[in-house]
């Protein structure tokens, strides 16, 4: 055996001995309110990311299926070759409507178009640029950066604390003299519940002259008045540089990410972007469901309504059970619960009452932050929300 399986068998034991180690869990029925998982029985689904119900909605998935029919499995080619169909055009004028932006385009998911935008950019800024991240942003962040460093050596990045402004501020005043800054933060950022201070962030950015870049996914179909995002919560919608957002969430919940900016950048990242240059386009099913769902999103806002009413229900009782939850416009609602091995537990413990939910530690979460995280959805009608509810007394 060569050294390299000994050491993959290593890290897999650590992470059992740990009580870190992942056993996935096979669904049997279509995701929904409620689902059935192999071993567990037919249980209430509190931990997937589709926000607005539209995921197995009848219109999303007679979209995808027409789509499909018409224009085939995949596109077999990446973009630039022969991968580039009208139908992408079409959901990307939608995105870009919904951004209000000049221009979007799409990737196979959003990690893809994270990996796309920042390492481009950081590239094309030569020997004067920086990134300058929130401490709790999401790891394709994270990585995409790291990644801009490789690629151009010259180039720098920070961190601020979390969602501290005049940490931000400061860090913007002390590199004033690099000439290219891109700030990036997440909408929502995922494992907290909470959002980005966008009105200031954005207002810094202007002031300081950076670029700058926000991932909305766990935002869009969720958050401000009509559903377009954190970003329009915070009364600053059109006014950010460049956004990136997923299709695998409230948009459909199927796959696909986006950027949505400026023509020109747009244009940058269908010329050197690596992930599209070197990645086949979205497949038709997937674009189709997106584009009915982005239909449906912009319409009316019933759904995002019955979400909210929704949020507000299981936060209340949650916190009439002894739980203490985060307040805000998103459909995130983590229980902190300290050690890994407790916030396993605790899920295997609801799994065994009838509740799917998620136990979150280290490395997803700092050490000693594990967590369950609860997300709500529209489909979500009372009484599933009271079985859970039921289910957290219990524990």
């Amino acid at each position: 055996m060569t050294h390299i399986w000994q050491a993959v068998d290593q890290d897999l034991e650590t992470l059992r001995q740990a009580g870190q180690y992942k056993r996935l869990k096979n669904l049997t029925r279509p995701m929904g309110p409620d689902s059935t998982i192999e071993g567990a029985g037919d249980v209430i689904v509190l931990c997937s990311n589709d926000y607005l119900g539209l995921a197995s909605d009848p219109e999303v998935t007679a979209a995808a299926i027409d789509a499909q029919k018409k224009w085939g499995a995949g596109t077999a080619s990446v973009r630039f070759i022969c991968g580039t169909f009208d139908y992408h055009r079409v959901l990307e004028t939608q995105i870009a409507d919904l951004s209000a932006t000049e221009d979007a385009t799409t990737y196979v998911s959003c990690w893809n178009a994270n990996e796309a935008v920042l390492p481009t950019l950081m590239a094309a800024g030569g020997d004067s640029v920086m990134a300058i991240s929130d401490e709790l942003n999401h790891a394709s962040i994270i990585d995409a950066i790291r990644l801009g460093r490789q690629i151009n050596k010259s180039a720098q990045s920070k961190v601020y604390k979390h969602s501290d402004m005049e940490h931000l501020e400061q860090l913007l005043k002390d590199h004033a003299s690099i000439r290219n800054k891109i700030v990036v933060t997440d909408g929502v950022f995922s494992m907290e519940g909470d959002i980005a201070k966008l009105d200031v962030v954005q207002r810094l950015c202007s002031e300081h002259g950076a670029m700058l870049i926000v991932d909305d996914s766990h935002g869009v179909g969720v958050c401000g008045p009509t559903g377009k995002g954190v970003a329009e919560h915070c009364g600053v919608h059109g006014k950010i540089d460049c956004l990136t957002g997923t299709l695998g969430k409230a948009l459909g919940g199927a796959a696909g990410g986006y950027i949505a900016s400026r023509k020109n950048l747009i244009d940058l990242m269908v010329q050197k972007s690596r992930p599209q240059l070197f990645s086949n386009a979205l497949p038709a099913a997937t674009a189709g469901a997106a584009t009915k769902a982005i239909e449906i999103l912009t319409r009316d806002n019933t759904r995002i309504e019955k979400l909210r009413e929704n949020v507000h229900y299981i936060r209340e009782g949650l916190k009439s059970r002894g739980f203490e939850t985060v307040d805000g416009p998103s459909a995130i609602t983590p229980i902190l619960l300290g050690e890994t091995s407790k916030a396993i537990a605790a899920s295997k413990r609801l799994l065994e009452l009838g509740v799917f939910v998620i136990g979150f530690g280290y490395p997803v979460v700092p050490e000693g932050t594990a967590r369950l995280r609860v997300q709500i959805s529209a489909a979500h009608e009372k009484h599933h929300l009271d079985r859970a509810l039921d289910a957290f007394s219990k524990l």
